[in-house]
């Protein structure tokens, strides 16, 4: 047997131990590697995934995670980025039962978003802005801040709010890194979430180019109006740390 068939035979067996046994190895030592692994992969799912957990007792919770740490092909070997292997695994492997919130994919990816704004990098080729500068500069969306659309209210979701229903309309957010590393979220209106999702999608867009393009989805509204509201939508944003000039 090659290197290679004995390196799977390992992964097969750690990830299932109804698999064959390595050879060369016994029962007890392939169990404790085991343990091991599969006690990481429960700590980061519990530690990314702290609410969705909540919502499952402990016989359940343990066998969501079997199930993932057994069938799941990770593409990443870093520890960190389980919480977006596990969240690709309710997306696209996992089929939703009865004892399955029905909010249940929108919660792990808020919860996942928070993950990733908490551990987003600085923004190192950017600049705070100011209420002086942000009709000059071309802006852009933090690195440390996302924007997103659920049905559910998933920021309210707990084991005490349980939604059994989406709400009426889409709920928009911005979650966001503070200048004190705190993550936050931010309720947005329509409006407001798609102009910061706009400048998601920018290379850096400045306040001119941003007003052209509001105004030509808005034709209804005088471009005095949507100029003025963009401006104090912006200073809000930039005051939070959301919309940063780039350099």
């Amino acid at each position: 047997m090659s290197f290679t068939q004995v390196q799977q035979s390992f992964i097969d067996y750690i990830k299932d131990p109804s698999s064959p046994l390595p050879q060369g190895t016994d029962a007890r030592r392939m169990g404790i590697y085991r343990e091991l692994f599969f006690n990481n992969v429960k700590g980061f799912v519990a530690s990314g995934f702290p609410v969705l957990c909540s919502l499952y007792d402990e016989d359940a919770r343990e066998a969501l995670v079997q199930q993932f740490f057994v069938t799941h092909d990770c593409q990443t070997p870093i520890f960190i980025e389980i919480a977006q292997e596990f969240l690709l695994f309710l997306q696209n492997e996992y089929q939703l039962s009865e004892q399955d919130p029905i909010f249940m994919l929108e919660l792990a990816h808020y919860e996942w978003l928070e993950l990733v704004v908490a551990t987003a990098p600085d923004n190192r080729q950017s600049q705070p802005l100011d209420e002086q500068s942000l009709e000059k500069a071309p802006l852009a969306l933090s690195l440390a801040a996302r924007v997103a659309q659920y049905y559910f209210e998933v920021q309210r979701i707990s084991s005490d709010y349980r939604p059994e229903a989406p709400s009426e309309q889409p709920n928009f957010f911005c979650i966001y890194r503070d200048a004190d590393d705190e993550v936050c979220f931010l309720q947005l209106n329509p409006l407001a979430a798609q102009v910061l999702a706009y400048i998601g999608q920018q290379d850096g867009v400045d306040f001119t180019a941003l007003c052209d393009w509001l105004e030509a989805l808005y034709r209804q509204m005088p471009r005095q109006q949507l100029v003025e509201g963009c401006r104090q939508l912006l200073a809000d944003m930039a005051q939070r740390g959301i919309v940063i000039a780039t350099r």
